[in-house]
């Protein structure tokens, strides 16, 4: 059984809360009523999940496995799914595997979701970079889900406008701000980028790669970092680009906001893996201009980037098959067969390293056809992805992110006191909760 902490945690967990990750938390492990195969009879498995095509991927699986077959049930993804899931966890009528972002496995575990596969999954570790695995695992040694895809952060640039204006890749935070000064300098009615206070995960993000740990635990409670030193850093740093006009002040994905990339407006943008499907959309006229490099560094040299977005595949506690499904779970995100699938039938990033490259991926995404290398870049920037430390209740504090940074970044007053009041909502809500909280 589950030690103190945990039984606190699920007694008292919010069915709606969606969080990213954690470090200190145990849960029930599964038990394996079955091995999987014929000797026990055929096993039916049903998956929840959202990504595009995944029943042409089950399909493979159920063709050379005729004695463990898969249905695949598409579901909403986010809030609702982790609603759902543990809704239906609560009345014993999970399904026996769901597609759950890194962020909501604490909730799942929490609430007593997901079973721990970690004798099923083997080694199967081995897969995937250790920032990326340490999310399944919850900094402990239960395994709660297998790697699937992930969203290491990037930079993105128009390389025909930095040449135009004399401009150098960045490649620390300082020679970035330098950089935005500079284009401002040259080319008043332009920026380099904006600081967009509607997606929460980006700054989520930067602030993982700075060192950041929003949530952790002491002994039985939970201690909450989200002004700790490695974000009021990040904070402060966008902050005053901001407030001194060096960028702009704008969110993303408006119609304003695919204007300023499309016109050449902004001319970078720091974001993830996948970077290049939005902007394909969002930018049309600029295709094969842009340009892919690492994330500016906070010390020069050194390679680590933040993750933004990502999924895993869970095998839930109600699961009557724990075995055979743990053994789908692992071949749909270490196969070489499956992971080539999940590219061409999903359009996902694999979280395993061996499918980053070559195979699926051998060929650049066709809106940088300019950069050959794109995802042989990608693969070694994702071998830096920073650790993960999340809690139970990641949509408050992301909620307060919007309110708060979305003030301060319209007033362009830095964001001091919205990193503060962000602290603040995040340890209210937990307390309300009833969680016990560590100063």
């Amino acid at each position: 059984m589950p030690h103190a902490l945990h039984r606190r945690v699920s007694a008292i967990a919010i069915a709606t809360a969606v969080a990213l990750g954690a470090t200190a938390l145990t849960g029930c492990g599964s038990s394996s009523d079955d091995g999987g195969g014929a000797a026990s009879g055929p096993v039916s498995l049903t998956y929840w999940a959202w990504a595009p095509g995944m029943d042409k991927v089950a399909a493979l699986w159920n063709k050379k496995h005729p004695d463990i077959t898969v249905t695949v049930k598409k579901q909403a993804s986010g809030d609702d799914l982790v609603t759902k899931i543990i809704t239906a966890a609560k009345a014993h009528q999970a399904p026996d595997l769901v597609q759950a972002e890194y962020q909501a496995l604490p909730t799942l575990v929490s609430n007593d979701a997901l079973a721990d596969i970690s004798k099923e999954a083997g080694d199967a570790e081995k897969a995937y970079a250790p920032g990326v695995w340490q999310q399944v695992t919850l900094g402990t040694d239960a395994v709660y889900a297998l790697p699937q895809d992930s969203g290491p952060m990037m930079f993105y640039y128009r390389a025909d406008l930095f040449k135009q204006y004399g401009l150098t890749v960045p490649t620390t935070w300082d020679e970035f701000a330098a950089t935005a000064r500079a284009l401002k300098k040259k080319a008043p009615d332009k920026a380099l980028t904006t600081f967009s206070s509607n997606d929460s995960g980006l700054f989520a993000g930067l602030a993982q790669q700075a060192g950041a740990k929003w949530w952790t635990t002491e002994g039985e409670k939970w201690k909450v970092g989200i002004d700790d030193a490695a974000t009021r850093k990040v904070a402060g740093f966008w902050g005053g680009l901001v407030k001194e006009g060096a960028i702009d002040n704008q969110p993303m994905y408006t119609p304003a906001w695919n204007k300023a990339l499309n016109t050449g407006k902004q001319i970078a943008w720091v974001s993830a893996v996948w970077a290049p499907g939005t902007l394909t959309t969002a930018a049309p006229d600029t295709k094969g201009k842009w340009a892919m490099a690492p994330l500016p560094q906070w010390t020069e040299g050194t390679n680590t980037t933040g993750s933004w977005g990502g999924s895993t595949t869970a095998v839930t506690t109600d699961s009557k098959h724990k075995a055979a499904a743990a053994k789908f779970a692992t071949w749909l995100n270490t196969d070489p067969e499956a992971l080539a699938a999940l590219v061409k039938e999903s359009g996902i990033y694999p979280a395993a390293t061996a499918a980053q490259t070559g195979g699926a991926l051998a060929t650049a995404p066709a809106f940088f056809a300019n950069q050959p290398d794109f995802y042989t870049r990608a693969a070694e920037i994702a071998e830096g992805t920073a650790p993960a430390a999340w809690g139970p209740n990641v949509n408050v504090a992301y909620t307060s992110f919007k309110d708060e940074f979305g003030k301060a970044a319209k007033a362009r007053s830095g964001f001091d006191a919205a990193l503060t009041a962000m602290q603040q909502a995040t340890v209210a809500d937990l307390k309300k909760q009833g969680f016990e909280v560590a100063p």
